[in-house]
């Protein structure tokens, strides 16, 4: 769960550095978060491949943990 705090922090990070240059550079209103925006997933996709890839390795952990925990139920109630 961690990877996943620290991955959506640094995404809203990246977003607001961003947003903030280009507010100093004149953008504004819808302009200013839609470039944002698309900057800012650019820059993440860059720049955090190796934390997106731990959270997505948590999150697969994670349900598959659910998985084996309902299965588990399930069986247990057929008995």
């Amino acid at each position: 769960m961690r990877s996943v705090f620290l991955y959506t922090a640094a995404r809203f990070g990246i977003f607001l550095a961003t947003a903030g240059i280009l507010f100093l550079f004149g953008a504004r209103d819808l302009l200013l978060l839609g470039l944002a925006v698309l900057i800012s997933g650019v820059i993440s996709f860059v720049l955090l491949s190796r934390q997106r890839d731990a959270m997505s390795a948590a999150v697969v952990t994670g349900v598959r943990g659910g998985r084996a925990k309902l299965d588990k139920s399930r069986t247990s109630e057929d008995a």
